[in-house]
């Protein structure tokens, strides 16, 4: 189970997102950012998962259709909340323009409908 986590705090567990083959786009994302860039990411879920907020929105966003952005600059990591204090990390891609693309954002919408549907059938989390 703990492969899923990225943090684990007083508010919320972040954890990444892992398709049927136990693949995360969103972890390997991560894994192949630079050293500073993973600290200020998992800095970013750090707040989140301790405080449950992050009131700037410069690091955290809500991006509409209850999907949500963490931002460490210049990177992003989509997300969504779920039952029982959990924010998933469903993808992660390197800002290029102002605005959302929209392609990461249907893929974040996609994997949210794939986790909620897995998490139904309960074919998500090992027992």
């Amino acid at each position: 189970m703990n492969e899923y986590i990225a943090y684990e705090g007083d508010k919320f567990t972040i954890e990444w997102f892992f398709d049927k083959l136990g693949e995360s786009e969103a972890l390997k994302y991560f894994e192949s950012l630079s050293n500073t860039q993973k600290r200020k990411t998992l800095m970013l879920f750090k707040r989140m998962g301790d405080n449950g907020k992050i009131y700037d929105k410069d690091k955290f966003r809500n991006e509409g259709e209850k999907i949500y952005a963490f931002k460490p600059q210049p990177d992003r990591f989509l997300s969504f909340f779920y039952t029982g204090h959990k924010i998933i990390v469903t993808n992660g891609y390197r800002k290029k323009s102002q605005k959302l693309p929209k392609q990461e954002k249907i893929r974040a919408l996609d994997i949210k409908n794939n986790y909620f549907y897995r998490v139904e059938q309960e074919d998500y989390y090992e027992e």
